[in-house]
């Protein structure tokens, strides 16, 4: 989707970027949300790290801020980015399965790797199973340098903060969706900016003077570690907003081309061996996945400023260049085109000092890998933590070799021995008989989705009717959700009309896991099988469930008992309703 970058307030005390310095200026965006394992089309709702990678069209040229849903990664030196993949994707004897990690190579990639601890931490948590798009934090993962004009370098960590909140679904949910829409994420975002609620996220920094590199009991080079909000707050600088789809998916989010080494002056990299190794690997991608040298001239990756180079061959060459040379220097063009001087804005490497000798290795202080997996185990409400130990005994439990399973919980058994415990005896291995866990209380409240944002707005419902539902009682409903911005429809049996309403979705058509939501207005929609499956289903995954006088006795037929919180005896204007559905799930059920 396209979008747009506003600036809060004038960064120039740490870097001299321009889109970072000049508040005046709006800086056109390109975001590509994406899943990491799954081949085009598999299903959106798939327990995933999620890609989220931002093109800034600057006036200095294109910076793009390639990242993730999930703060750290599974690796911390690129030579085993290959390894990685081979080990999560699906298997080669038989490209088994589709889309996720619940297989034996990737099990025993975990065991076998243990700085993969941490990142599998989120991904088994309720982090791989986003709510949408919108919901959903992005993070630049590595760290980089901000540089100002005085040559002055700053660590910075980048964060994409949802004003929505950050939002998930649960795993029967997730499972229910993906045979009911297997575009369920893609076509959220569509429809949201299509209709006008475009989604926000607000650009956070985590800034770090040079001179506090080694303050901490970890390496903040690690790309396996997150810097604790806490401990580096994140300061929030501007908001970015999606607000044009795509005119052509193919065109521009099959052809858009990122790499972290797209970069503007003010910004740099650092010594981080993850994010050194992928700025060679990205252009290698690119080559191979746009046939050739000339991708930046595709119009979804041209730079809005003026640019340059001496390639004149290759495939996908568009421009028409005039001239004899293609070369630099060179004296019979007056050695043009030609590099933009650092004087004139042009880029500059940071000036780093080192008295060391820089080698192929990790450093010692990159070797402890359990820390900080329990700091986010830790900082996980008791339902968080529950559902984290569902992900990995479901995954394990699709594992084929026992000692696949008992090595990985063995590694879990290195970060928590009660987790470890409650996941062997769901997968039937031998429970840890040592005790090896990191003896830690330490918590980050930043980390629990339970301390996120909680907004009505562009939440949604089901309005579940029958042809003998109240037309007036309608109206008044819609009209109070209408005002509240939040979404609804009309479900039935069967398409109909209800007075001056339309009833267009079915209960065949959609389904209560495509809501926030629902509200059941007539005394025979739960004695509908499937209707009834609606309403039980809201009921276990926590949702919001409300009825009226008429249909009170009727919800008696279902598994939901209504003296349960989030279940709401609607007034008239439903205002008890909304009360309750801002709070989104209702986990003491």
């Amino acid at each position: 989707a396209h979008g747009e970058f506003e600036l809060y307030e004038d960064l120039s005390e740490y870097t001299k970027a321009k889109f970072l310095t000049d508040t005046s200026k709006k800086t056109p965006v390109f975001v590509r949300f994406s899943t990491v394992q799954g081949s085009k089309g598999s299903n959106d709702t798939v327990r995933d790290a999620r890609g989220f990678a931002t093109k800034f069209y600057t006036e200095e040229g294109n910076y793009d801020l390639v990242g993730n849903n999930i703060p750290v990664f599974f690796i911390q030196d690129a030579i085993k980015f290959p390894d990685l993949v081979h080990a999560i994707k699906p298997e080669p004897h038989n490209e088994i399965p589709q889309g996720g990690t619940a297989h034996d190579t990737f099990w025993d990639f975990f065991a076998q790797n243990p700085e993969s601890t941490h990142m599998t931490m989120w991904t088994m948590s309720d982090r791989g199973l986003p709510k949408s798009f919108r919901t959903m934090e992005g993070f630049g993962v590595h760290t980089f340098r901000l540089i100002n004009k005085e040559g002055k370098s700053h660590f910075v960590k980048f964060h994409w903060k949802p004003l929505l909140g950050t939002h998930s679904l649960v795993w029967d949910e997730a499972q229910i969706i993906a045979g009911k829409n297997s575009d369920y994420n893609r076509e959220d975002l569509y429809e949201a900016i299509d209709k006008g609620d475009y989604p926000e996220w607000e650009l956070g920094l985590q800034i770090l003077p040079e001179e506090d590199e080694f303050k901490f009991d970890f390496d903040i080079l690690d790309p396996t570690k997150l810097w604790p909000e806490e401990e580096v707050p994140v300061k929030r600088v501007g908001k970015m907003t999606l607000n044009r789809n795509v005119d052509n998916v193919f065109a521009e989010t099959e052809q858009v081309a990122f790499h972290p080494g797209h970069l503007v002056p003010g910004i740099d990299f650092s010594n981080d061996p993850l994010l050194q190794g992928r700025l060679f690997s990205y252009t290698d991608t690119q080559l191979s996945r746009l046939g050739g040298p000339n991708f930046h001239q595709i119009p979804i990756n041209r730079p809005v400023c003026p640019f340059a180079n001496n390639q004149r061959d290759g495939m996908h060459q568009s421009f028409v260049h005039k001239g004899q040379t293609s070369y630099h220097n060179n004296a019979i063009n007056n050695n043009n085109p030609h590099t933009t001087p650092v004087e004139e804005g042009g880029f500059e490497s940071y000036h780093e000092k080192i008295d060391a000798h820089k080698v192929r290795a990790r450093s010692d202080s990159f070797k402890e890998h359990y820390a900080q997996a329990k700091l986010y185990y830790n900082s996980l409400t008791q339902p968080e933590k529950e559902h984290l130990r569902d992900g990995f005994a479901f995954e394990l439990g699709k594992c084929k070799h026992d000692f696949v399973k008992e090595n990985a919980i063995a590694n879990i058994n290195k970060v928590d021995k009660d987790l470890a415990t409650q996941i062997a005896d769901k997968i039937g291995v031998q429970a840890p008989t040592t005790d090896e866990e990191v003896k830690s209380d330490k918590k980050s409240p930043a980390l629990s989705m339970e301390n996120t944002v909680k907004k009505l707005d562009t939440l949604s419902v089901a309005i579940m009717v029958t042809a003998s539902s109240n037309e007036s009682e309608i109206k008044a409903l819609v009209q109070n959700l209408s005002d509240n911005n939040v979404n609804f429809k009309l479900v039935a049996e069967k398409a109909m009309t209800i007075g001056a309403f339309k009833v267009s979705e079915t209960f065949d058509t959609v389904h209560s896991t495509f809501f926030d939501g629902i509200i059941v207005l007539d005394a025979k929609v739960p004695l509908l099988p499937k209707a009834k499956d609606y309403v039980e289903a809201a009921n276990r995954h926590f949702k919001t469930i409300g009825f009226n006088k008429r249909s009170e006795a009727a919800i008696d037929v279902t598994s939901v008992q209504k003296d349960e919180p989030g279940i709401v005896e609607i007034d008239g204007s439903a205002n008890n309703y909304l009360d309750e559905l801002v709070k989104q799930r209702h986990w003491d059920r």
